[in-house]
């Protein structure tokens, strides 16, 4: 796996308009990003079509159930040989400690167990929805921290949080702990739908393990120039 990879979101609905992003990358291997919309559409067909092509994978389902139901998802999760999945980590100690025990037991022999990572809070979540609606009564850094502290003691490889809260993480939890930042914008990109965004740079300098670049890269008139001027200034550590 790249030690700080830049993965590309695939938010797209179908395989075809994959393809097509892909396509003026002329076969270059990318770390990709496949969420519940094309997961659910393409199915394990197209992981292993992504696979085939080379590309490494991070699939984002997010899994929430009970302890026993994720278990056995992650189990079956494992089989498909992805390089990183996740889980919410508002699940407990309990299920996350089962996720990791699932992608062991369906780990095949000889093979390298995914990155299991858990879901802090959503950078399209503020402090003030977080607070009002959820009625966490904590700052953001707070509430993300402890459930840090939480993933950490479940011994899972790390978490999925705002590039904004790394810092706070890397004076409080020891290392190894991986840090997946999306919510990351240039200067000159929309934020859409997110709150807690970070230029590539910045997260670079917060310490972040690898970033995730969805609209400002596959909504571009360049992709591959879009994908250029990211990595550039993501790869000045």
């Amino acid at each position: 796996m790249q030690q700080y990879p830049l993965i590309v979101a695939l938010d797209f609905p179908t395989k075809e308009e994959v393809n097509q992003f892909l396509e003026p990358f002329q076969n270059q291997q990318l770390f990709v990003k496949v969420g519940m919309e094309l997961f659910y559409r393409e199915g394990i067909p197209f992981i292993n079509e992504l696979k085939e092509k080379g590309h490494q994978i991070f699939l984002d389902l997010k899994l929430h159930d009970i302890p026993t139901t994720v278990k056995r998802a992650m189990k079956q999760l494992a089989q498909l040989e992805v390089d990183i999945v996740n889980v919410h980590a508002m699940g407990g100690i309990e299920m996350m400690r089962a996720a990791k025990e699932g992608l062991i037991a369906g780990t095949k022999a000889n093979g390298s167990v995914p990155l299991c990572i858990a879901v802090t809070q959503l950078t399209s979540t503020s402090e003030a929805v977080m607070q009002n609606e959820m009625k966490i009564p904590f700052t953001i850094n707070d509430h993300v921290l402890h459930l840090c502290h939480c993933v950490k003691e479940a011994e899972l490889d790390g978490v999925v949080c705002s590039a904004q809260e790394v810092r706070i993480i890397r004076e409080n939890i020891p290392s190894p702990f991986y840090t997946l930042t999306p919510g990351i914008r240039r200067l000159s990109d929309s934020a859409h739908d997110q709150q807690r965004i970070v230029t590539p740079q910045l997260a670079a300098q917060y310490g972040s393990s690898a970033i995730v670049v969805g609209r400002g890269i596959t909504r571009s008139d360049n992709p591959v120039e879009a994908y250029q001027l990211y990595f550039n200034e993501w790869s000045q550590r």
